[in-house]
């Protein structure tokens, strides 16, 4: 499997930047890690970014908002991904992940179900409406499906997309 730094490397082959920001101690850690573009004499054009936090647990990575943007996005979502999978399994004691396909809309709902799934995330719970669901709601944001994935699951497929692009 890829290490971070063959990550960046990856990247950089590429023509784009890939970085992590980390704050926070031992205790609950805030992840960053931001795709661009360079540009000359510009700031770097962000191509997508995903945030989450961590818990120095097995189980203890949260990811909670991935954003894509852009043109010739097509190795963003799998950079940002492996990168963050690699963090997980090299700088944390995470080797699970958690994460809530919102439920904005059906549709969406649906798309993102089918994203996650196929990084093999598999389904939790539901988060709806309920009073059990209410502090889950507040830190996720939102009523949805919540899943659970592996890191090692999630960056051998997220290497497997990288492949595939060209």
């Amino acid at each position: 499997m890829l290490s971070l730094a063959d990550l960046e490397g990856r990247a950089r082959e590429r023509g784009l930047l890939l970085r992590l920001q980390v704050n926070g101690l031992a205790g609950v850690r805030g992840l960053r890690v931001v795709l661009a573009r360079p540009r000359e004499e510009q700031p770097p054009l962000l191509l997508g970014e995903l945030k989450g936090w961590c818990l120095p647990l097995a189980d203890g990575l949260r990811l909670d908002t991935l954003r894509v943007q852009g043109e010739r996005t097509e190795a963003v979502g799998p950079l940002i991904w492996a990168a963050t999978f690699a963090w997980a399994l090299e700088a944390t004691p995470c080797r699970s992940a958690r994460l809530l396909a919102i439920r904005d809309g059906e549709r969406q709902h649906r798309r993102l179900c089918r994203y996650f799934r196929r990084l093999g995330f598999t389904p939790l719970r539901e988060l709806g409406g309920g009073p059990l669901d209410l502090a889950p709601r507040l830190l996720w944001g939102g009523a949805g499906l919540l899943m659970q994935g592996d890191c090692e699951e999630g960056l051998r497929r997220s290497q497997g997309w990288l492949v595939r692009i060209r």
